[in-house]
């Protein structure tokens, strides 16, 4: 009997098409699971009690000791992330009771519109009230966030030509303050200011943005892609004096969710301005993390690439010469996933599809065994194995609100593009 060649193609394709739609109803249901155990966690988290004093600590920052849940007042820098959490899943829930405790709990942030004392405004009211805007959009929003986008740029200096993170930083090496600090963590609160200029017609956020974004570019990223975590200017003169680190291991090594930071803050500044230089960057800051030899196979990163590697040495006052263990970091792999998967929709050919890939195997290992919790256990807290600050001996291997905010973002967006939906169409 002859075979029809065009017959044989056509079953072939049809075949292709099915593995391909039973893949992807595969990623859905995984993706689901997550949600879904993501939002039992969280109304778990929602039944803890304030803690601290007069119950000040209302929003959940990351685990005691004891197991219980620590939490923070509406001025730590981690106070926007639970709200954020739970403006992502009960949209993808379209859960109304979670849109109304998301609410609540936004509506806590709202002095913070005013704060000052240092640069984390763009993490405590973009990831509250801007995806509160996003989600369940009010034009009052706008008035906050544009508030909060004035305050973040009094700590703007035109002669540095970036926003100062702390008031001040006391080196691990000999204990020099340095008056003018700014940290890659920074880059995260650009977002704000970029919205800002979108909704006000006023361009001077946005120029403020770019003028961060170029120094930052110029002076704190290495030949190689890595950062340094700290960037020292004059305050006086606008000069670069030195790059050190405060949460990574030695100030020549490679904090990994300072890598983070970088490829999430400069996928976002390309995406507001549409300038090659700064998508260069972030495939630059991404090629590091995945192309690491020291990357683990399951692409969540230590806690710092070079951990006790010869040739990177702590600063004397630091903790992290005296730790033997070596850490893996939730959060750094989470924020990372959530960043390629908007890197991989900006970038062509093969690096495209390794963003994407990577980002994918990242959530898989994540929403497994290793890294996933129990429901009810680990304080209510979606991820385990997070590491905050080791030099400064604080939140070593715990659960960290923020690592569970771009887990649920990663697994967001990966469904958005599973579903062929644009990753922004609904934000305002």
């Amino acid at each position: 009997m002859k075979v029809n060649k065009i017959s044989l193609m056509v079953a072939f394709l049809f075949t292709c098409a099915l593995g391909t739609a039973q893949a992807q109803e595969t990623e859905k249901a995984f993706i689901k699971e997550n949600m879904e155990f993501a939002t039992k966690q969280c109304k778990l988290m929602l039944k803890t009690p304030a803690q601290g004093k007069e119950g000040k600590g209302v929003m959940p920052h990351s685990m005691r000791k004891d197991g219980t849940a620590s939490k923070g007042s509406i001025y730590l820098w981690t106070a926007g992330f639970f709200p954020g959490t739970l403006w992502y899943l009960s949209d993808y829930n379209n859960d109304k009771a979670l849109q109304d405790s998301a609410l609540v709990y936004t509506q806590k942030m709202e002095p913070v519109k005013t704060f000052t004392d240092n640069h984390d405004i763009g993490f405590m009211m973009y990831c509250s009230y801007g995806n509160a805007n996003r989600f369940a959009p009010q034009k009052s929003y706008n008035d906050i966030l544009i508030e909060s986008a004035r305050s973040l740029c009094t700590r703007y200096s035109p002669i540095t030509g970036t926003i100062k993170s702390w008031n001040s930083w006391r080196s691990w090496n000999d204990g020099t303050v340095f008056k003018y600090p700014v940290i890659i963590d920074n880059m995260m609160n650009l977002e704000l200011l970029f919205f800002a200029s979108r909704v006000s017609g006023d361009d001077s956020y946005k120029n403020v943005a770019v003028s961060h974004a170029e120094k930052t570019m110029k002076n704190q990223m290495r030949k190689d892609g890595s950062f340094y975590h700290i960037t020292m200017y004059d305050p006086e003169t606008g000069k670069f004096i030195k790059g050190e680190t405060s949460q990574g291991y030695s100030d020549n090594s490679a904090w990994s969710r300072g890598q983070g930071w970088a490829v999430y803050g400069f996928t976002v500044v390309y995406r507001e301005t549409k300038d090659p230089r700064f998508l260069a960057t972030a495939q630059k800051a991404a090629d590091y993390y995945i192309n690491h030899p020291n990357l683990p196979s399951d692409k969540v990163a230590w806690w710092d690439f070079n951990a006790f590697q010869e040739g990177f040495t702590p600063g004397p006052r630091s903790n992290a010469g005296k730790i033997t263990t070596n850490y893996r970091d939730a959060s750094a792999a989470a924020l990372v996933a959530s960043a390629l998967f908007e890197l991989s929709g900006y970038t062509k050919g093969k690096k495209s599809q390794v963003y994407f890939d990577t980002a994918k195997q990242i959530l898989h290992s994540l929403g497994g065994p290793n890294y996933r919790a129990k429901e009810g256990e680990n304080a209510n807290y979606v991820l385990m194995h997070s590491t905050g600050a080791i030099p400064q001996n604080g939140e070593i291997d715990v659960p960290l609100v923020y690592a569970d905010y771009y887990f649920v973002e990663a697994l967001y967006r990966y469904n958005k593009i599973l579903n062929n939906e644009p990753l922004f169409s609904n934000l305002k």
